[in-house]
């Protein structure tokens, strides 16, 4: 599946958590969209300044879980190192093509690209090959 993260992400409908470690131990899980996949194969997702963020600069490991639309258990996991942060707001804006926020803080206007190397795929359930 690794090769195809790209062409699935952009298809497959479904629901994300991304599971974060402060450096302290505490961890968070919180729901987002279907990361963008990049050709070089690196995963990046678009953030608020809330505690995700925050946790990956105490931590820049992280894991994706994505559940698709429909019956049964099917999806991936996916195995994430946080490799670069950007703000600049046009290639935020290009990429944001999904549905629009539904943001319940609009004084929080900080947007971050994350992205992350691809540690390693799993599917939703099992341990994989």
């Amino acid at each position: 599946m690794e090769q195809d993260l790209k062409k699935y992400f952009e298809e497959t409908e479904g629901t994300g958590v991304l599971a974060t470690a402060g450096g302290n131990g505490d961890v968070n899980a919180a729901v987002y969209a279907r990361p963008h996949i990049f050709e070089d194969g690196t995963a990046a997702m678009i953030m608020r300044n809330r505690l995700t963020r925050k946790y990956l600069q105490e931590n820049p490991k992280a894991a994706f879980l994505f559940m698709e639309k429909g019956p049964g258990y099917k999806g991936c996991r996916l195995y994430l190192t946080k490799t670069a942060e950007d703000t600049d707001p046009e290639k935020i804006k290009e990429l944001r093509r999904r549905c629009p926020t539904t943001d319940t803080d609009p004084g929080n206007t900080e947007i971050y690209l994350v992205t992350f190397r691809v540690d390693k795929v799993l599917p939703l359930v099992g341990p994989g090959a």
